[in-house]
């Protein structure tokens, strides 16, 4: 039985949003990774397990300053549930690349698990996902970026 009420897990949730946005925008994955207890557990299932904040923080920082982690920079979240017994949030969000010249959109989503600890952290996370899909996504977003590149005056 959590001990949060659900105005407290929405408004710690709508701030995770935030930072997320904000890190995705700047390229700037600590105060992302500074939602997470000091012992937060982490799953992703084709990165492994992190144990700690700054196992967390370290992953992150890595991935997202590497392709393909680097053109990702919107995470909009489609859909969540909250579950106020649990204190968990399970989300479907998006990992947008870069948008095109054009303005598309491309992306995949996954499914994430967020434990709410209070004070604004988080004590877990994990990331439920295809990577084939993700695969497809790349291939798909590296062509179109090709094919703005080749186009005269049309190159980013």
């Amino acid at each position: 039985m959590s001990s949060f009420q659900r105005e407290e897990i929405e408004a710690a949730f709508a701030h995770y949003q935030a930072v997320a946005a904000e890190a995705g925008r700047t390229g700037d994955w600590g105060p992302w990774a500074d939602l997470f207890t000091e012992d937060a557990t982490y799953i992703e299932h084709l990165y492994g397990d992190m144990k700690g904040r700054e196992a967390i923080r370290a992953w992150i920082t890595e991935t997202m300053s590497t392709y393909p982690g680097n053109e990702m920079d919107a995470f909009p979240v489609e859909w969540y549930v909250i579950d106020e017994e649990r204190g968990w949030v399970v989300m479907c969000v998006w990992n947008n690349m870069r948008a095109l010249p054009d303005g598309e959109v491309v992306g995949a989503y996954n499914f994430t698990l967020l434990k709410y600890a209070g004070d604004n952290q988080w004590s877990y996370e994990e990331d439920v996902y295809n990577p084939a899909k993700f695969g497809e996504m790349l291939k798909t977003w590296e062509g179109r970026k090709r094919e703005f590149d080749a186009a005269p005056g049309t190159g980013a």
